[in-house]
This record gives structure tokens, C-alpha cells and sequence, in this order.
């Protein structure tokens, strides 16, 4: 579909001729679309609009922008939680609300027409309008790719880390197993703004290999400002020996963020599913 093409919302709406009666009651109505997104953030400084200084633009803004344009409405996208710069998504989720009464199927089409090939609408659907994309959120999985070979990848130069010394993932997988369940994340946590608990429950957390990269799954109720990154960074660490046995536990417990790993590299991870 061209952009020329694009529906009006305004068409789908009551007409005007039907009475103010149906323009009140979409007023007061309302409706809550849920938006599933993917997208590749190598291009982006994240998902949260930024200041407007800022050069890099953000996932939300650029899809705000066209739905703002389509449904001739001020649009504020809710999501799941903001994802880095750098970081991917095949599953991210945000919510909006509208008085337009656009079909779904053509709002998606007419949004994906819209917005970059790095940007991508899976699935629009009406929810609940009590439905938060943030607060309704049981937990998110993330995964984090390392391509663990001698030689880069062109195809995967910007979702994969590429670490191309060995790692023992026996070692990693019987340490990351401390980090089950509900702990105090503060050794993990990068310095932030906002004061927030560190307490989070880490639900599953899966290492596997096959065909030169290695796959890491974290599943929690919630993740703390690059929690996810400075666990992978402490988890090669551990691989590449720099850490023993044990020493996983003890930065836990120390709550001290300079006893941690490094930062991994933001295109290794991607957002897969949030769940409710």
C-alpha cells in the first residue's frame, strides 16, 4: 500500500450525519488497541522517546508519528518496558487508546505501509480498555545471542555478540542456576535515575549451543535497568574462567555492581515475548 493510499480515519469513524449521539458515545468509549511489534533497534536509541535534542530516534516515536497521522488523533503508546539502544524485539508489546473506530486489519496495513523496513506491526487487536501493556505484564523472555566462532557473520553483524574464544558452558549453566528465583538484583543493575527495588524473580534461565551460537534465556517478572546485559556479561566472564566457581553466588549476595561482569554488547539481545 502506498502512502498515498493510507486510510483516513475519519471515514471509519460515525459520520457525522448519524448524530452527535454516536460521536458520544465513541468519545466515551473509547477502545484500547494492543499492538504485538518486532523490530531491529540497531538504528534506534531505544524504545522511550528521548530529549529533542537527541539525534538517534526512538521505536516509540517513530510509530507514534504515523498513527498519529492515520487516526488524525494525539496517540501515547504504552509498552511492555523500554528496551535499549541497539536492542531488538520480535515480541515487544504497547498499547493506545482511540476514539477511532478504523478496522484493526486496516490499521495495521496502513501502519506497517508507514513506517521503516527496521519496524514491523505483527498483530493489532482490541483489548480490555483496563488493559495496561506495563502493569498487566506477568513476566518478559529475553535472549541473548553470541555467535561463538573464530569469524565474524555479515548476516549477523547486528544480532549477535560475536565472542569467538571458548566458553564453558557447563560451568556457566551450573552457576546461573543461583539466580533462580526471587533475589536482590543490585549487583546487576546499572545506575539509574529513578529509585526502584531491586528485588526481581528470575522464572527460567536457559544456555544452550548449537551450530556455532550460543543462546541465553531469561525469563523474569521484571528486569532491572541493563540487568539482562550485565548477567550475560557476568555469565562470560564466568565461561572464559576470569570468575570460579562459586564467585556467581557471591556477587549476588555482595549487592555491589562493580563485583559483576561487563555490560554485553546491546545487538546480542532481543526481546521474544511478554507474557500476561
Amino acid at each position: 500500500m502506498s502512502k498515498k493510499n493510507v486510510p483516513n480515519a475519519v471515514s471509519h469513524r460515525c459520520s457525522v450525519t448519524s448524530g452527535s449521539r454516536c460521536r458520544s458515545k465513541a468519545r466515551a468509549s473509547g477502545r484500547n488497541i494492543k499492538l504485538e511489534i518486532e523490530y531491529d533497534g540497531t538504528n534506534y536509541c531505544g524504545w522511550q522517546i528521548q530529549k529533542r535534542h537527541q539525534v538517534t530516534k526512538s521505536i516509540q516515536e517513530t510509530i507514534e508519528k504515523p498513527l498519529r497521522k492515520i487516526l488524525q488523533e494525539k496517540i501515547r503508546l504504552i509498552a511492555s518496558g523500554r528496551t535499549d539502544a541497539g536492542v531488538h524485539a520480535k515480541g515487544q508489546v504497547a498499547n493506545f487508546h482511540t476514539n477511532s473506530q478504523i478496522p484493526l486489519k486496516k490499521l495495521q496495513v496502513a501502519l506497517n505501509s508507514l513506517l521503516p523496513p527496521d519496524i514491523a506491526i505483527k498483530n493489532a487487536r482490541e483489548v480490555n480498555s483496563n488493559f495496561h501493556s506495563r502493569f498487566n505484564a506477568k513476566s518478559k523472555l529475553y535472549r541473548y545471542t553470541i555467535l561463538n566462532n573464530a569469524q565474524r557473520s555479515a548476516f549477523l553483524r547486528n544480532t549477535a555478540y560475536l565472542y569467538p574464544y571458548s566458553l564453558n558452558l557447563k560451568l556457566m549453566r551450573s552457576e546461573s542456576e543461583m539466580l533462580l528465583g526471587e533475589h536482590n538484583f543490585k549487583a546487576f543493575q546499572a545506575s539509574d535515575k529513578k529509585e526502584r527495588s531491586a528485588i526481581r524473580t528470575i522464572k527460567n534461565l536457559k544456555i544452550r549451543k548449537g551450530k556455532g551460537l550460543i543462546y541465553i534465556d531469561i525469563e523474569a517478572d521484571g528486569f532491572l535497568y541493563n540487568m539482562a546485559r550485565n548477567i550475560i556479561g557476568t555469565l562470560i566472564e564466568i565461561g572464559r574462567g576470569r570468575f570460579r566457581k562459586g564467585d556467581l553466588e557471591k556477587i549476588l549476595q555482595a549487592k555491589d555492581r562493580k563485583l559483576a561482569g561487563p555490560t554485553a554488547p546491546a545487538r546480542g539481545l532481543c526481546l521474544l515475548r511478554v507474557k500476561y
